[in-house]
């Protein structure tokens, strides 16, 4: 079925937070349909060992570390990449991380470092990028949110940072649309990552019993809808936002 994504062979694909878990399937799957994949990820080695891995089985790649809390850091990312490449086709904005905590306890670095990476380092990398996307008046833009946007306890920052996230999306899709950029979400449920695999036994099995599917995501569920939303096949979605949680009611 690859002759579906046509479109995206030599695209030109940064994917933020690459080095593993949800943000390396991402960049597999783009490489494996012929796109020119950028790895960034604020951990060298793992920028650098999946750009290999990507390279090793025939793909295109470039590799950076960077701080998408930084808009330097981005900028200069982003302006490498089209120095090399000449153009940027997709941003897929995934860096994030998690540093929870029950609010009463939570440190305000707590609070601060959430929102730098997952909302403003969203916003840097797509600014850096949108100024390159608009001079070509094409460009798809995925950001990855989370369930967590409707609210987790312990996750006040976390929760926050995704809703922040949807909102941003919805704003900036209907902004960009005379641009002939489209901005659209995916707000993945529990997905098996190694970050996931440090929730204790007893309450991964209560967040289970919650899946009517059953089971958890794997990144591979989440690469393949950031794919459909970064192709033509998707033409005529932004400001959108995909749940991919496995049926969890009530969202």
């Amino acid at each position: 079925m690859k002759y579906l994504f046509e479109d995206l062979k030599d695209a030109v694909v940064i994917v933020t937070g690459s080095g593993r878990g949800i943000g390396k399937a991402i960049a597999e799957l783009f490489a494996e349909y012929g796109s020119k994949v950028v790895i960034t990820d604020i951990d060298e080695a793992t920028a650098k060992a999946t750009a290999e891995e990507i390279a090793g089985k025939g793909g295109q790649t470039l590799s950076y570390t960077c701080d998408v809390a930084k808009m330097e850091s981005v900028e200069s990312m982003v302006n490498d990449v089209v120095a090399k490449w000449g153009k940027i086709d997709v941003l897929v904005n995934n860096a994030g991380i998690t540093m929870d905590g029950m609010f009463l306890r939570m440190k305000s670095d707590q609070w601060q470092r959430v929102i730098d990476i997952n909302l403003t380092g969203t916003y840097n990398c797509t600014f850096a990028v949108v100024q390159h996307m608009r001079k070509t008046k094409k460009g798809a833009i995925v950001n990855i949110s989370s369930i967590a946007a409707h609210g987790n306890p312990g996750q006040a920052n976390y929760s926050a940072s995704k809703a922040g996230v949807i909102g941003f999306t919805k704003a900036l899709g209907k902004e960009l649309a005379p641009f002939g950029i489209r901005v659209n979400a995916v707000a993945p449920g529990f997905v098996q990552t190694a970050m996931t695999d440090k929730i204790p036994e007893k309450l991964r099995e209560q967040m289970l019993a919650a899946i009517p599917m059953r089971r958890p995501g794997q990144p591979i569920d989440i690469a393949r809808v950031v794919l459909f939303l970064a192709s033509e096949l998707s033409s005529y979605i932004t400001a959108a936002v995909i749940d991919v949680n496995g049926g969890i009611a009530g969202l």
